[in-house]
This record gives structure tokens, sequence and C-alpha cells, in this order.
């Protein structure tokens, strides 16, 4: 296989101007693609390739800088593509390869980079990797996946679980053992103690960035190793440690997961696939991290330049939003990253949406939701942002009957399942919003049809138009794509920070609360900036913010003392 060398273009029919930027993904704004969801154009009721590439004018007008798509590869569709049986191929759901090439090539000649989900650690049960390991104790894929004997009671080998619910193990009769998975029992986990494992996951990768692609998204990154002692994992002692996507119903939250996943054999895995990004030009890694200690691995996986480009956690993709938790999570990242980037997000295709999760009890959510997207977006890092966040689509209400998401089906009714994250594009207010001309395969909501994008782009002051206003600036703003940070504390229910760059430090204050509040300027004002859409304010030497507002100043530099 042909391997690139810094002269080979870093992306076909990228336009020339964004060949230099060594360090594009740095402060880089994704969007992601959910494709079963985002546009159909075969008419089925799914989304797919095509229906992507008909949409990318629109993707493009935001002032996004790249687009990441969740799998489209082959796929039985248990977990909608996130359970692979064929890593090279395109399910025909979504269309074929040529059609993924002609969205690679439309968007790169967009100015979008495009990148690709790659789900490393598991395969589908019916990947014929795994058809073969199953039969035998002693065929050529026997140690492909992670096999083990029952207890002398015929129990599974420990205690892991899976946090969709049960044991982590599953008996497979032909072989009399135990195979385990750390997510659904069809999504059986890969050997990466196995060389050939690890080599052939790379070569899969090298097929993709082959054809050009500006990256990879890699699905829960440190998964990918366990311990081969299959050491039972201990108790959480006390109350169970919680995170986003689990509740108090969900026995995954009660074990701390010391064997079964986030083993130190990762970070040389990590270091092998950013060897086979830098033999491209210009490639980056986004990894994400589910973890005990989900900051610290982030800054294990993101720091200097043989890790990781950038990483995230689920740590702002909970329900608390105050003011005190969000500058705690900021505080620890820039702490422990040290000079890794990472990768920030208010939602995404696991959660509940932000407008649901963190404006439900705001007295004005359209404004709740611009300042929640201006303070993510003015953090130092990367950020995605998920389809219909830039209409401020609040979580679906999906039925128990329509319900897709086996996790749903696990946990109903207290955790009823990613469905409503995962509902319909809506473009329009005809029939099915203009996603498709057939019924979609997840129910529209009714309060989605009003907030439509055609609704929006006739509406000047809108939750769209305000994000194509705010990306556009700040895009003006090098201090808030790449500056360093310096967060302020004491700044009572104000979230404050500075940025700096080139010699210019940038002053950045959000109000998430319902009420006014203010604090002390840190420093005296060189010019309040404008052009962002929000309206705070200076007096007498104090940051003053209206409800759901925010500020945006040039300071004086900090003097040496």
């Amino acid at each position: 296989m042909k391997i690139a060398d810094a002269s080979t273009p870093r992306a076909p029919g990228l336009p020339p101007d964004r060949h230099v930027d060594e360090a594009w993904w740095q402060g880089a704004v994704v969007y992601q693609i959910y494709p079963r969801s985002f546009m159909d154009a075969n008419g089925d009721g799914i989304g797919d390739l095509a229906g992507i590439v008909s949409k990318l004018e629109y993707v493009c007008s935001l002032g996004v800088d790249a687009i990441w798509i969740c799998p489209f590869y082959s796929s039985p569709m248990r977990d909608f593509g996130y359970d692979i049986s064929d890593f090279r191929s395109v399910d025909e759901i979504f269309g074929n390869l040529e059609d993924f090439k002609a969205l690679l090539e439309k968007a790169h000649r967009l100015g979008l980079r495009v990148i690709l989900d790659q789900v490393l650690g598991h395969t589908s049960d019916q990947h014929p990797w795994f058809r073969e390991s199953r039969t035998s104790r002693d065929n050529a894929k026997a140690r492909w996946y992670v096999w083990a004997d029952p207890k002398p009671d015929g129990s599974p080998p420990n205690n892991w679980l899976s946090p969709f619910g049960g044991s982590a193990w599953t008996w497979e009769p032909r072989r009399a053992q135990y195979y385990f998975h750390n997510f659904l029992a069809c999504q059986p986990d890969l050997n990466f103690h196995n060389q050939a494992v690890r080599e052939a996951q790379l070569e899969n990768l090298r097929f993709w960035l082959e054809l050009g692609v500006d990256g990879v998204r890699l699905d829960a990154a440190n998964f990918y190793f366990h311990s081969e002692d299959l050491c039972d994992n201990p108790p959480v002692h006390g109350r169970q440690a919680l995170r986003a996507g689990l509740g108090r119903d969900n026995p995954y939250g009660y074990q701390q997961h010391i064997y079964d996943n986030t083993r130190p054999e990762t970070l040389d895995f990590l270091k092998a696939l950013r060897g086979t990004l830098d033999e491209y030009h210009q490639r980056a890694s986004i990894g994400e991290v589910f973890a005990d200690d989900a900051i610290g691995v982030m800054g294990q996986y993101a720091s200097g330049n043989q890790m990781l480009h950038m990483a995230y956690t689920f740590e702002l993709l909970g329900e608390s939003s105050s003011p005190e938790f969000i500058r705690s999570v900021i505080a620890e990242y820039e702490q422990r990253i040290g000079n890794g980037w990472p990768c920030w997000a208010l939602s995404n295709h696991d959660v509940e949406r932000c407008a649901s999760r963190w404006g439900q009890d705001a007295d004005d959510p359209a404004h709740h939701a611009c300042v929640a997207m201006a303070m993510l977006l003015s953090l130092r890092g990367g950020v995605t942002l998920f389809q219909g966040e830039e209409l401020a689509l609040p979580q679906a209400e999906v039925p128990y009957g329509r319900i897709q998401d086996p996790y749903g089906v696990s946990f109903w009714p207290v955790f009823k399942g990613r469905d409503g994250c995962r509902t319909p594009m809506v473009w329009d207010e005809a029939k099915w919003c203009g996603f498709s001309v057939a019924e979609p395969w997840l129910p529209i909501d009714d309060r989605h049809r009003a907030m439509s994008v055609v609704r929006q782009e006739g509406q000047p002051h809108s939750m769209l138009n305000w994000t194509r206003r705010f990306l556009a600036w700040r895009k003006t703003q090098p201090s808030l794509v790449r500056g360093d940070m310096t967060l302020l504390s004491d700044t009572g229910r104000l979230l404050c920070w500075i940025r700096r760059y080139s010699g210019q430090s940038l002053l950045a204050a959000f109000n998430l609360t319902g009420r006014a509040e203010s604090t002390r300027l840190p420093r005296p004002v060189r010019e309040t900036l404008h052009g962002h859409g929000f309206n705070g304010v200076i007096q007498a030497s104090r940051i003053v913010l209206p409800p759901y507002e925010a500020l945006f100043a040039i300071v004086e530099e900090e003097r040496d003392t």
C-alpha cells in the first residue's frame, strides 16, 4: 500500500489555501452528522450519503471547519452502525463507496474537512473475523477476540458488566467458552493484545486515509485493551459515581472499571495510531474517553505530539449546568491536560440534547441556547456541534412503541435511550419536514416542526442565523480559535476567562443564569468588542451581564510583578 510523503496533497480537491495549515484542528468547529437522520435522498425513510451531499452547502453556510460523520459501514444495524461487519465498505442503506467519494470531493471543494468515526475496539458478531473465531479454539482467528473458560459452576469468568445492561460475557457453545463484549452481545471485543489485530485495524484506517479523509473520531478510545488476568473489578465504595448517560438504575456505575478498560497498553497503541496518521499529511484524531477518571485519562491521551490530537469526555454532557460545576470542569481540564487539546461538546448522538438538559428550566430558552453555545465556542480546544444544535432543538419525545435503541429498551422508563436526540433533521414544515418523502425511521417531534431550517432562515434573530453570525465573528478573533486560556476565579455566578494569542488578551464573560449578575473587572479594558450579538456592558470597573448574556473585550496585558 502506498504511503503518503510530505509532498502528497493532504486531501484531494481541498482548496489550496487550506493545504498550508498543519494545525487546522486546533480550535476547529466540527459539525457532527448522524447519517440515518440527516437527509434521505432515496425515499426509504432513512438518511444516506447522497442526502448528506445534497445538504453540504447548508453545512458550509454555518461557518464550520469540518464534518464528523457517524458510521455508515456495512452493519446488521443492531447498534445502528456501531456494530461493523466490514470496515471498508458502505452499507447499502447509505449508498456505496462511490457515493462516499462524491461526498468527500464536494466537501473538499466547499472547504470542509471530513472526519470519519472509527470503531476499532469491537466488531459485529456477523463480521467474518468473528464468524471464524467462534467456530473452534484452533482456527486462524481463534485469538482475535477475548475468549475465556467459565468458572467451575458454569458462570461467566468474572464480574465485568456492560453499560448496556447485564454481564459483559456471552456463552458460545461452539467453543464452550464465553466471549467478552464491553457493549452489546452482538459487539464482541477484539483482542488488542494480539498484534495481528492491531495491525489489521491500522490497515483498515489506512484504507480511508488513502481516499483522502482528513481525520478520525475514535469511538470508546479507552476500551481497546482489557486485563489479561481477567480480575474482578472492585466495587465503588459508598454511593455510586454517576456519569452522563448512566443513571442510578444502571449497575455499571457500581464498579471501578480498573480491569475491563483504560489499560496502560492503550497508550502504546495510540502512539502507533498517531504514527499512522502522520504518514499522511495534516490528518487529525479525536478520541472519545468514558472512564472513571475521564479528565485524567484524556490528559494522557492528548498530551504531546505522539498521542491523539484531541480528546473529549462526557463532563459537560451531563445534567448539571451550574456555573460552579462548569468552572470546576474547565479548571480540571486546564490543569490536567497540560499542553494537550480538548474537544468540547454540549450535545452528541449519545446524550439528551443540551436545549432540554440545560435549558429546560430557563426563562428564555432561545437566549439560553445562544449564550451556552457562545460559551462552548470560546473555550480552548476544538468544538463539535451536533446536527440540529444550531436550531436549538429540544430532546424529542419518542413513544415506547417506536423506540429503536437497545439501550433504551433495556432501561425504560427511567432511561429512555438515545433515540430522542437522533430523530430526523427538520428542514421545512412539510409532512416529513423535508427529511424524506416516506415515513422516517424515527418519529418527528411536533415541537421541532416550527423550528425548521426554512422557518429559522426567515427569522433574522433565530438561533440558526445567530449561529452563523457568531461563527463568522469568531473567525475574526484568533484568540478564541487558538489562544491559551486563563480561567478567572472568584467571579460568582459568571463564567469568565481570558484567551491570549499573539500579544492579544481577550476577556470572555458569560451569564447562563436567569438573573442579572456582575463581577469585578480583572484588568483595564482597551476595547469592548461588538458584532457577536450580545449586550453585556462594563460599568464602574465591573462586568454587568443581564440574564443569558455575554461580553467580549480586549484587556490590558498582565504586567510582570
